[in-house]
């Protein structure tokens, strides 16, 4: 597993080219600020996390995995090689430890102060899902390295997930115009555009939906899905109410948004 590095890359910046290709081909939204101005912002601090994260961990989550099958941790530990239902395992339940923490961050008044750096973008495109405080970055990544270590992921399924995640990042915040029909049978199997974008209203009973990345089956048996925002998709606001001047939300802004910016009241509630 020595090129997980190049292999969460490849994907990365594959899917970066498709999912951007098919934004000017086919969007869902007209945006309501320059898209040069929107990715400028967004990528500068795509450009920061890895820093951030390579300072505080020397592992990347499949080299946590390694050792953990060497030295047998984890409750799901296979005994030899692994497999297909303990690689299957180690791809779905990752995923649960991502939605549960998206809720956490919804529900913590502290995560939530970081988290709103994500949900204060005014548009939402596929560099949204990239749009992430550093703090946030490091804090997501020491529950993962404990969540493989806790479970005893497979390296390989690690690998998997960790590709598959820098993929649909991207998709499920993708400004892409899907056709009803198809969305209908790929909203059952995983988190499409039209999904995701529910959490992203202004609408504190919509962002308080729709918390998965991959997989949307968390939502529906969680009681947290929204099918479709009540103004539709094209009529949904977008961001936070608090926070509606893009002049205000620069790179130098976003970076101390978390320490000075008004939370707003945490969003979570029931319903």
């Amino acid at each position: 597993m020595s090129s997980e590095i190049e292999i969460r890359l490849g994907c990365f910046f594959d899917a970066f080219a498709v999912v951007a290709h098919c934004e000017i081909l086919s969007p869902r939204r007209a945006l309501t600020a320059s898209k040069v101005a929107g990715w400028f912002t967004n990528l500068a601090i795509i450009a920061l996390n890895p820093l951030s994260v390579r300072l505080m961990f020397p592992v990347l989550p499949v080299g946590m995995a390694l050792p953990a099958s060497e030295r047998q941790w984890g409750v799901t530990q296979p005994r030899g090689s692994p497999t297909l239902i303990e690689v299957v395992i180690g791809v779905i339940i990752p995923d649960l430890s991502i939605y549960l923490q998206h809720v956490l961050h919804h529900a913590v008044p502290a995560l939530w102060r970081l988290h709103m750096v994500h949900h204060a973008d005014l548009d939402y495109d596929m560099t949204t899902g990239l749009r992430i405080h550093p703090i946030e970055i490091v804090l997501s990544m020491g529950i993962k390295l404990m969540t493989v270590a806790a479970l005893g992921a497979p390296a390989q399924a690690v690998l998997i997930f960790e590709a598959a995640l820098n993929a649909t990042f991207m998709l499920n915040h993708s400004n892409i115009r899907i056709p009803e029909s198809v969305d209908r049978v790929l909203r059952l199997f995983v988190v499409t555009p039209d999904v995701h974008r529910v959490h992203h209203s202004v609408t504190i009973r919509e962002t308080n939906s729709n918390y998965g990345f991959n997989f949307p089956w968390w939502d529906r048996l969680l009681g947290t899905y929204k099918d479709q925002p009540d103004k539709g998709h094209e009529g949904m606001t977008i961001g936070l109410s608090q926070f509606r001047d893009h002049k205000r939300l620069s790179l130098p802004s976003l970076l101390i948004l978390p320490f000075v910016g008004d939370p707003g009241g945490v969003p979570i509630n029931r319903h």
